[in-house]
């Protein structure tokens, strides 16, 4: 049983997997997916890393054609139009932001084929203030099959979404440990 609302989620590496992880909710454990450079102290732009870090859930995205599910949560959703891109030019005025695409700056494409951010909380990880590249589009999304590695982010399965959502908000903190 989850308790509600949720103040810590804590994530730590699998033994012997560090691009694979298990993260506890309350007394529930979950399989979860880890950055293909393990977790880091010393996160940079494009290494990879999940951080070492305490993050605060921000807010998240879905798409309403295909989780439904995300409107049942206390967190600040917003649903993924085709127009919906996050910058990753730690040089660009956007770094580490949402943006409006077509952008004329390097940027993840938020509305994904791959259904990954069918469900996609926003963590604050270099987001006030924002350093140069360190790190931008660090979210908690969904894992695809196997819980392969993510390019830093935490990811569980759709079902595991699912059941969290109605327990987050804005004070949930994703803890990340070694």
């Amino acid at each position: 049983m989850l308790p509600a609302p949720l103040r810590t989620l804590v994530v730590h590496a699998r033994p012997g997997h560090p691009t694979q992880g298990l993260l506890r909710a309350g007394r529930l454990v979950f399989p979860c997916a880890l950055g293909r450079g393990g977790i880091s102290a010393n996160k940079r732009e494009g290494d990879g890393a999940t951080p070492l870090a305490a993050m605060r859930i921000l807010s998240g995205y879905f798409r309403d054609d295909h989780f439904a599910d995300a409107r049942k949560t206390r967190l600040a959703m917003r649903p993924i139009g085709a127009d919906l891109g996050w910058c990753e030019v730690p040089d660009d005025r956007n770094y580490n932001r949402p943006v409006r695409i077509p952008y004329g700056a390097s940027h993840e494409r938020m509305k994904r084929d791959d259904r990954l951010y069918d469900a996609c909380l926003v963590l604050g990880w270099n987001v006030v203030p924002r350093r140069r590249s360190c790190g931008s589009a660090i979210f908690f999304h969904l894992a695809r099959d196997g819980f392969t590695p993510t390019q830093g982010c935490v990811a569980v399965s759709a079902r595991t979404m699912a059941r969290l959502l109605p327990h987050l908000s804005s004070a949930t903190v994703l803890k990340v440990i070694r």
